[in-house]
């Protein structure tokens, strides 16, 4: 299998020669898919062969306990020229396999897809013409998805138009791997969580060209689902998270100071609620007795948890601002992303003017 213990890049090598006549890369995670993958990589020789292109396809086992591994060594030795095999130690997740195979990459089209073979290799040749129409991102649709409605369709369902609705990218199936991107929209991309299917929200943030793509979905024949209904809560907290840091990666104290400054304004709405039921209005409102001490409602209580909370805010922000900061200036990152510069031609002993 060529070289098993090479150890996978940090960022993706400079192409050589070699690799920049690669057009595709496509991209498979498994986990415990031995009844599978052989099937697939016969159903994507053909398609890609048809298509006459120089491809690569990179299995990244996931921690496979079933002989994935071995079947996966015996395809490279079969098909060495177009088969590249990156075994993880331990089981790490979807997302973690995907940012392996997305580091040894050398394709300038990247098309990642699942290795259960509910995804139709068929589709390849669809979404790459949809790419060339000047498309950045073709996101897949499995529009009749062949899963089973309330542990798998209806959750997704929900959790589509959720992550549409916060998200703003209009697009109906997050969750389909199968999707084509040109290499420059996943250049520096690192994933984390369940981040894979926001990769599509994460380029359209960046200014690229998104759209899907109805695509076939197959019922899986072999193996067993490794996805369930508590994945689905894990998908909105990644949300949230991926929401702040579109919003505020770069002011992280515009949102920690306003919680802090309403917490400040709970404070001090409590501390007169509490005066006023002392000395003007002496009772409380839910007790039908006389009010004779501060402690007999919990307001004095409540304007202490919510000053304290809003100082916790705060400086929060402040860390957090000094985190954001030392993060950009110490790898010199840039706070914005330049499209395109335009400028005139070199003058005679000058600079060429921006």
């Amino acid at each position: 299998m060529g070289n098993r213990n090479a150890t996978i890049p940090a960022t993706p090598a400079a192409s050589t020669n070699a690799e920049s006549a690669i057009a595709l890369s496509v991209l498979i995670p498994v986990y415990n898919e031995v009844d599978n993958i052989v099937p697939l990589h016969g159903e994507l020789k053909v398609v890609l062969e048809k298509m006459g292109i120089a491809y690569e396809l990179i299995f990244v086992d996931d921690g496979s306990s079933d002989g994935t591994t071995r079947r996966l060594a015996e395809i490279q030795d079969a098909d060495p020229d177009h088969v590249r095999v990156a075994i993880l130690r331990r089981n790490c997740g979807q997302t973690a396999a995907l940012s392996a195979a997305l580091d040894l990459a050398r394709g300038e089209i990247l098309i990642p897809m699942d290795g259960d073979r509910q995804n139709d290799p068929a589709d390849i040749p669809r979404l790459l013409a949809k790419l060339e129409e000047g498309c950045d991102v073709v996101s897949g649709w499995r529009a009749n998805r062949q899963d089973t409605f309330l542990t798998r369709k209806l959750p997704s369902r929900i959790a589509n138009r959720l992550v549409a609705r916060i998200s703003g990218v209009a697009l109906h199936d997050f969750g389909c791997t199968m999707k084509a991107y040109r290499r420059r929209v996943l250049e520096g991309v690192r994933l984390y969580g369940e981040m894979h299917r926001f990769i599509p929200i994460f380029a359209s943030w960046q200014g690229a060209r998104v759209t899907e793509l109805i695509v076939n979905h197959r019922a899986r024949t072999a193996g067993r689902t490794k996805y369930g209904l508590g994945r689905t809560f894990n998908v909105v907290l990644d949300l949230i998270l991926i929401r702040f840091y579109q919003r505020y990666s770069q002011r992280p104290i515009h949102f920690f100071g306003r919680v802090g400054l309403w917490l400040f304004l709970l404070s001090f709405l409590s501390f007169v609620g509490m005066v006023y039921y002392k000395y003007v209005f002496p009772w409380p409102l839910w007790h039908d007795i006389k009010a004779k001490s501060f402690v007999e409602t919990p307001l004095p209580l409540l304007s202490v948890m919510f000053f304290l909370g809003g100082l916790q805010s705060i400086f929060t922000g402040l860390v957090a601002e000094m985190i954001m900061r030392t993060y950009y200036e110490s790898q010199s990152k840039t706070t914005y992303l330049l499209k395109e510069l335009r400028q005139g031609p070199r003058s005679a002993g000058g600079d060429a003017q921006v």
